[in-house]
């Protein structure tokens, strides 16, 4: 970037704001000027453009205004490895798993690609994703899901309904809040805004068509009477009531897995698997792979099998 400031003053007698701003090459017969951003300026210059607004891209703001803070402000043309690694290294001081250094490190790798591309910084870091552990695949069985659906309706018929849906279509919490009538047609559901950026149709059960037959009373959607606060609320009552209070692991987006691991279980393929739930890769769906435990039978008739014996010549 040229600035047309001439090479007889030199970068001493130039003012402190330039200074700052500014990384200076200078030769005969140009003055190069390379700008300087933070973090915190590059998501300012970039942030409205590569998120929408909403949930995701609060969260967004706090982790590059975190990232900025550890960095005290530098300015920078070139995003460098030791950068990196030293940013790393501050998160994981301050106590942070892998899990969410892995969601900051996307946040960042994200904004710098789109500084590079569009050329205010000329380096980026190689990103590599920390190990994170597998956990465990939380999911109901259908005696589970009964117990906990029937107190979930006395509590609201609403939020029962929500759970049918959820469960019976395997998509996320808001996804499904954020459907609107028009959504819902011909047997199916569309979902247009997912954390993939990639919408999906899935065909409806019947017991999920049924849930979204309601009059619309006004509402942009069939759940749309209801925030993600109150049907977790509800959610956490109905556990406590039927006895699931301790299970940590029991969360709405179990039903999820639970939708996962019923069309593993009853031999749907992989693939139709992730098209359906809108995984990005394999990667996750491959989480549930283990659940589809009928795939191994045969194996231990193989082991169980005797020896044949010689006869006697």
């Amino acid at each position: 970037m040229t600035h047309g400031i001439e090479p007889v003053a030199g970068p001493d007698t130039w003012p402190a704001h330039v200074l700052n701003r500014y990384s200076v090459s200078y030769g005969s017969p140009e003055l190069r000027i390379v700008s300087e951003y933070s973090l915190r300026e590059l998501f300012e210059k970039y942030g409205d453009i590569l998120w929408e607004p909403g949930k995701h891209k609060y969260n967004v703001t706090f982790f590059i205004g975190e990232l900025d803070e550890l960095l005290m402000g530098r300015r920078f043309s070139a995003f460098t490895q030791d950068m990196l690694d030293e940013l790393i290294g501050k998160l994981r001081a301050r106590g942070n798993s892998n899990a969410t250094i892995n969601r900051k490190m996307a946040a960042l790798s994200k904004l710098l690609r789109k500084a590079y591309k569009m050329g205010t910084i000329h380096s980026l870091p190689e990103f590599r994703r920390q190990k994170e552990p597998a956990g465990r695949i939380r999911f109901l069985d259908h005696d589970e899901e009964e117990r906990l659906f029937a107190a979930i309706r006395k509590r609201s018929e609403d939020a029962w309904r929500l759970s049918i849906f959820l469960v019976d279509t395997g998509c996320r919490l808001g996804e499904a809040l954020n459907l609107t009538w028009n959504d819902v047609q011909g047997g199916r559901a569309s979902f247009w805004i997912t954390k993939s950026a990639r919408s999906r149709t899935v065909p409806l059960t019947k017991r999920a068509l049924s849930v979204v037959k309601i009059p619309k009373n006004g509402y942009e959607g069939p759940f749309a009477m209801l925030r993600q606060a109150s049907f977790r609320a509800i959610w956490n009552e109905a556990k406590m009531e039927v006895g699931m209070g301790d299970d940590d692991q029991l969360v709405p987006h179990a039903l999820r897995h639970t939708c996962a691991s019923r069309l593993v279980q009853g031999g749907i393929d992989l693939r139709r698997v992730q098209m359906w739930l809108g995984h990005q890769t394999l990667t996750m769906t491959m989480r549930c792979a283990h659940l589809a435990t009928n795939d191994l039978d045969p194996c231990v008739d193989v082991l169980e099998r005797k020896p044949r014996r010689r006869k006697a010549g």
